[in-house]
């Protein structure tokens, strides 16, 4: 891992791009540059290296700058299981809080950059700015919305449909970052997916591949195209949020 002090302005919260994931709404200009204060540091990350692992005392939490990473359980038979890929703009570390100690382990799935949150700094700075501590409840909220549809998923969905739910939430969160989402390359292998998803590495290469014969994507070795999105929303059996939405407006 290689930390660096991040004193260029141009790289303050208040600039960056993925403030809107991290920073509340309608905050005063004080407040920001109270904000702006609290990432002093960031850590990039070359594939493959942890940014903390599971045991490790809670000192930070962590806003993905660029890159991916997958955060990770041990289980007692030796496997390491997925249990979730974090994206840039959003919060890494928060299974840490309860128990003071982080639960998983977080690992860069490409070559990745993040910035460090001191976490007791984070909290004296909430506490003086009702605004961000209800911005973090709002993070901690979708963490927990996020974790609960993937157990659902894991429980009632078939092998396809967890993989095209999978594919569908990718790409709503790559949309919302402002990338291209219905063409995509995926940073993550096969394994990880297949590991996250509770499935096998081989029923996962046979879906893509028949996802791709049925016209539902095409494929070129981690390059994902979306061709029929509704026919995925149908297969995972989920509504489209954007046909919802056109309909809605319609008289």
């Amino acid at each position: 891992m290689n930390f660096y002090h991040s004193d260029n302005p141009a790289s303050k919260c208040s600039v960056c791009v993925l403030g809107q994931f991290c920073l509340p709404v309608g905050i005063t200009a004080s407040d920001i540059s109270k904000i702006d204060t609290l990432v002093k540091e960031r850590v990039h990350l070359k594939k493959g290296e942890s940014l903390y692992r599971h045991g490790d005392p809670l000192s930070s939490v962590y806003s993905v700058r660029f890159g991916s990473l997958k955060t990770e359980y041990a289980l007692e038979d030796g496997r390491q299981q997925a249990i979730g890929f974090h994206l840039p703009g959003e919060i890494i570390g928060l299974d840490g809080i309860g128990e003071g100690q982080y639960q998983s382990e977080a690992i860069a799935v490409e070559e990745s950059e993040v910035c460090i949150i001191r976490y007791e700094a984070f909290e004296d700075l909430a506490r003086q700015i009702p605004a961000l501590q209800q911005q973090f409840h709002r993070i901690l909220s979708r963490e927990l919305t996020q974790d609960q549809r993937h157990l659902l998923s894991l429980g009632t969905m078939r092998a396809e449909e967890r993989l095209a739910a999978f594919l569908l939430n990718l790409s709503q969160r790559l949309a919302a970052r402002g990338y291209l989402n219905h063409e995509f390359d995926l940073p993550m292998s096969r394994v990880e997916i297949a590991s996250y998803l509770g499935i096998q590495i081989e029923t996962v290469s046979r879906m893509l591949s028949r996802f791709a014969e049925s016209g539902l994507v095409q494929i070129k070795q981690r390059h994902i195209k979306l061709i029929d999105v509704d026919g995925l929303y149908e297969l995972a059996g989920i509504p489209n949020p954007e046909r919802a939405r056109i309909l809605k407006k319609i008289p």
